[in-house]
């Protein structure tokens, strides 16, 4: 049905023949209209039952006396927290404030933009279930063994001190006391306000796919980052570092790359890259993070994530 609509409004209403613009414009509107929708259908259901789950009591909850299973705990909230690593940035200053273990934290910060309950939606819309469980899968497990890996460091001492003396959460509006009409009224701002904040965004990351899937040559991908170049991956990782965008934004783009031949270990090596160890990410967690932790946790995130993309082309 919204393939049939693009293509109306390609085709018959602007009247364009087929081609690479036509196509571009096709796979710009098609996609828009499908994640836009699932979107905000599925940002409202996670917003009503993210409000059984005030910030305390998430801290609660992490806090248990074998921090492995914090960590496990803490990648498994990333799902359904906000997706991207502004929004992150705040409940992770909370956590460690509370007492919550660094790698413990380490494990939802990874976890919230890179793994979330739309990039799976998302996933699984585009690409099956099969794939959007072993991105979900290997993203919980990236996120679970960097913040194991950092916790057993003990590198509390890199975190910069004006953090553990914030009350960030303190004042956070218990929105577990409310009514179930409070609930949805609450969803609804909140999938408002996220949609506003990360509109533009998907816009621009649907217009570089589309830009993708219309001009860029098969040839050119499979070149630089196709199954025959054993630094595919690698490459794939050093081109998501300086783009900044949420798991819902990459998507578009991840389409269009396996449409033009990228295999799926580089294609998650790539999302992982760009929605948790992106350029503006490491900025904004520099104000959080000494110099010294920054460059431990990307030196893990890369090996961590490089390490998925082979395993994933070697097996799928």
């Amino acid at each position: 049905m919204l393939k049939d609509f693009s293509q109306y409004i390609v085709y018959s209403l602007l009247g364009m023949e087929q081609g690479r613009l036509s196509g571009a414009l096709e796979f710009f509107i098609y996609d828009s209209i499908k994640i836009f929708l699932l979107l905000s259908v599925i940002i409202f259901i996670i917003s009503v039952i993210r409000s059984y789950f005030p910030p305390e009591k998430t801290k609660r909850i992490l806090t248990h006396k074998r921090e492995f299973i914090g960590n496990i705990l803490a990648a498994l909230l990333g799902i359904v927290t906000p997706f991207c690593s502004c929004s992150a940035v705040p409940l992770f200053i909370g956590f460690i404030e509370a007492g919550v273990p660094l790698g413990v934290t380490i494990s939802f910060l990874i976890s919230s933009p890179m793994v979330n309950e739309v990039a799976v939606v998302l996933l699984w819309g585009l690409f099956g279930w099969k794939i959007a469980l072993i991105y979900m899968g290997t993203g919980l497990l990236v996120a679970i063994i960097a913040g194991m890996i950092i916790g057993k460091l003990k590198l509390e001492k890199w975190v910069e001190e004006y953090v553990y003396k914030i009350k960030s959460l303190g004042a956070a509006v218990d929105i577990a006391k409310q009514t179930f009409r409070d609930r949805l009224v609450y969803a609804r701002e909140n999938t408002t306000d996220i949609l506003k904040k990360v509109w533009a965004y998907v816009f621009v990351a649907i217009a570089i796919g589309g830009f993708i899937h219309g001009y860029v040559p098969e040839d050119f991908l499979v070149k630089y980052a196709g199954p025959q170049n054993p630094f595919g991956v690698p490459i794939a990782v050093a081109l998501g570092v300086p783009l900044y965008s949420n798991a819902a934004g990459v998507i578009p783009i991840v389409y269009a790359l396996m449409e033009k031949g990228m295999s799926m270990g580089t294609v998650l090596a790539f999302m992982m890259a760009v929605t948790a160890l992106s350029l503006p990410e490491m900025i904004i967690l520099r104000k959080v993070l000494k110099i010294k932790l920054l460059v431990v946790f990307v030196a893990i995130m890369t090996v961590t994530i490089i390490g998925v993309g082979y395993l994933f082309n070697a097996i799928l």
